[in-house]
């Protein structure tokens, strides 16, 4: 170690990182420990560690010696390093005087006349699938949900930084949700931002406010999410949307856990945990140079993977049950439950459905078929024509592979632009008929959209009058590339 920090100690202590390898994923949990002068431990997971003599640090010392914000622990890839805050009598390690230096497990600490050991560990924990198919607003019993609640339930205690991937509609915010109302910031608030539903221009002022008269429009000082958010968590929604120039800023707050307000000068200290969420890759983005490294790094401390629901179709039955006891849609005017369950034909079709949509899509599903529903059980018949053709299919392919030879009524043709004479000679219903003209148009009308702006989707989605976020959707839910607008 040395006060220049051009040495560094190699990987002594391996950060808080999920490890993902042939047999159960491994946990490492980085902890570290400073025993201040009379004894007392504080046992510390988070990435900054503030020192001093103000009521505002995380370690406080009654000495006189110590200036109000004396010096700061900061937590790096695999090593901790200790920077002081241009103290008065400055900051010591081993009785040389630092800056900014290495911290080595057992060394000690000067800061004024108190001395401090400083020690660091790391507890490694082999994830074991949880025996429950509940965790806190999470429902599912697939063994890829399982080793996600173990993983929660060791890290929602901590500080950790977690950022979450996974498609849309996978429950990336329910993930967020669970792991706030586990953690010791419960009785504090989990506030929520979309980084894609906000313009560019006004990210900066929703995240960390504006004085009065800062810009055009400022008419008062106004907090930021950060400040809103302190002492508990702060949801970024859909990361990847962060414009490049306001990465930097963001890096600055998670490092220095303070925030400057548009307009000023004068930094305000949060005391915030970050959960991201992203559907994009984000190591591809890095690459891209469309999403900055350090940022990265020091946001995906411990990474979650949302499975898609296709992946996990077994947890289909018991997601519908509870959307079916949890649904307003479902209670009839005395507040009874209306709907009881799915019937076994209709459950195996929402179980051979692809679901491009995920759990969002299923609810809609089960909603929208529970106000088809005549009786106390979800027939085929109240589901949407396009999922009752996915299970057919596969029921025709598996007759047509079998031993005895089957003789299958033709299936009718489904160019839903078929005139609606023709669809009723087929026995088609109302409700479907109407559906496959719906769904018609919203294909044609997005692709023609994405054509008129080269595959813009910012530029469609303003035309159309949407939220780009909805314009994704429905690209997502019609397997529509943006590419489409460049043939």
């Amino acid at each position: 170690m040395s006060s220049d920090g051009q040495h560094k100690f190699p990987d002594f202590v391996p950060p808080t990182k999920i490890y993902y390898g042939n047999k159960l994923p491994t946990l490492h949990l980085r902890r570290c420990t400073v025993t201040v002068p009379g004894g007392q431990d504080y046992h510390f997971e988070s990435e900054v560690i503030r020192i001093g003599a103000m009521e505002d640090n995380d370690i406080v010392l009654n000495d006189d010696t110590v200036s109000r914000h004396h010096c700061r622990i900061v937590q790096e890839e695999t090593s901790y390093v200790l920077v002081d805050e241009r103290s008065t009598n400055g900051t010591f390690v081993n009785s040389v005087r630092i800056r900014e230096a290495f911290l080595h497990p057992g060394c000690t600490i000067s800061v004024g006349q108190s001395k401090l050991k400083f020690n660091a560990h790391d507890e490694e924990v082999e994830i074991k699938p949880s025996a429950n198919d509940r965790c806190g607003l999470l429902i599912g019993a697939n063994d890829r949900m399982r080793e996600i609640y173990a993983i929660i339930e060791k890290i929602a205690p901590t500080s950790t930084t977690v950022i979450i991937e996974g498609e849309t509609g996978t429950g990336k915010e329910v993930v967020a949700q669970t792991v706030h109302k586990l953690s010791p910031r419960a009785e504090n608030d989990l506030i929520v931002f979309d980084c894609g539903a906000v313009p560019p221009n006004l990210i900066e002022s929703e995240l960390f406010g504006h004085e009065k008269g800062s810009f055009t429009g400022a008419v008062m000082t106004r907090q930021g999410l950060f400040e809103m958010a302190d002492g508990g968590t702060l949801f970024l929604d859909e990361l990847g949307e962060l414009p490049l120039d306001l990465q930097p800023k963001l890096l600055r707050v998670l490092e220095q856990r303070e925030v400057r307000r548009v307009g000023s000068s004068k930094p305000i200290k949060v005391d915030v945990r970050i959960i991201a969420a992203t559907n994009r890759n984000l190591e591809e983005e890095v690459r891209e140079g469309r999403f900055r490294q350090d940022l990265y790094y020091r946001l995906s401390v411990v990474k979650l993977r949302l499975p898609p629901l296709r992946e996990r179709a077994d947890d289909i039955p018991l997601l519908c049950r509870h959307f079916l006891e949890s649904g307003p849609y479902n209670r009839g005017p005395d507040g009874t439950q209306r709907v009881r369950d799915v019937s076994p034909v209709a459950m195996k079709c929402l179980q051979d459905y692809h679901w491009p949509g995920n759990i969002r899509e299923l609810v809609n599903v089960i909603e929208r078929a529970v106000s088809f529903c005549d009786g106390q059980l979800i027939v085929p018949q109240d589901l949407p024509d396009y999922i009752r053709d996915v299970s057919l299919g596969k029921k025709r392919e598996r007759t047509m592979t079998s031993d005895t030879p089957t003789v299958l009524p033709p299936a009718a043709p489904h160019d839903p632009r078929r005139p609606p004479s023709e669809l009723a000679d087929d026995g088609v219903t109302f409700k479907d008929a109407k559906e496959r003209w719906v769904s018609s148009f919203e294909r044609d009308y997005i692709i023609s959209l994405l054509k008129r702006h080269k595959g813009n989707i910012s530029h469609a989605a303003r035309e159309a009058d949407i939220d780009r976020k909805y314009f994704r959707k429905l690209m997502k839910k019609y397997d529509i590339d943006a590419a489409v607008g460049s043939e």
